[in-house]
């Protein structure tokens, strides 16, 4: 079964997201506030974003061997989970945490078979599944099944948040605009690659909310 899964974000008003643009406005409570509202029990982050934050610096080095194929492993059972997209099982992990919560990788089937061993090794949890890519619907009913997740919570970057759309995966948009203007060029939006023959898709909004911080929060249906 699928779960319930929103994109929550928070945004310039030019749409950029840039954490470290994001930090001038503080702790962001604002954001973590609107956050806590959808009771969510996984937490996804893509690849770029969890290089940039979490993960250790360096790559896994793939040595050609075996693949991994389809795997799923639970290391210890959670209520909260953090989960990273690594298509290919590269990123370098320290330990088993990532925010005070049990770390969940989710790769392609295409990942090295060592690379989920390392994993194991260290008391990481892991879905290995989609042949070459990562599938994105299954993972998330795997979630559900394995790991007892019924309500998740897309967290960024924007290639991540564009696939789950692509997908069709997203039951709604949470969108925090913060007051003020990034504006730097090739700098990441909420929802960055997208192929380019994607007509723009229409959404329709639920909710608006103003916070005595400067900040709006807007949901959407899709």
């Amino acid at each position: 079964m699928k779960p319930f899964i929103v994109c929550h974000m928070m945004a310039a008003l030019d749409g950029r997201i840039d954490c470290d643009m994001l930090e001038a406005l503080g702790e962001n409570k604002t954001y973590y506030d609107t956050l806590k509202h959808y009771e969510c029990g996984a937490f996804v982050e893509g690849k770029v974003s969890r290089a940039k934050h979490a993960a250790l610096p360096g790559v896994f080095e793939d040595t050609g061997g075996a693949r991994a194929g389809f795997a799923v492993h639970c290391a210890t059972p959670s209520e909260s989970w953090s989960v990273s997209l690594d298509t290919r099982g590269t990123l370098l992990w320290k330990d088993a945490l990532v925010d005070d919560k049990p770390l969940l990788c989710i790769v392609s089937e295409a990942a090295p078979a060592a690379y989920l061993d390392s994993l194991k090794a260290k008391g990481i949890s892991y879905i290995a599944v989609g042949a070459e890519r990562i599938d994105l619907a299954r993972a998330m009913a795997l979630l559900n099944e394995h790991f007892g997740v019924t309500r998740v919570a897309v967290v960024g970057g924007g290639h991540i948040n564009a696939a789950f759309l692509v997908a069709g995966l997203l039951d709604e948009i949470s969108m925090v605009y913060g007051p003020l203007i990034d504006g730097r060029q090739d700098m990441a939006a909420a929802f960055d690659g997208l192929p380019t023959e994607t007509l723009p898709r229409k959404v329709k909004l639920r909710m608006v909310k103003q916070f005595d911080d400067g900040c709006v929060w807007m949901t959407y249906g899709l």
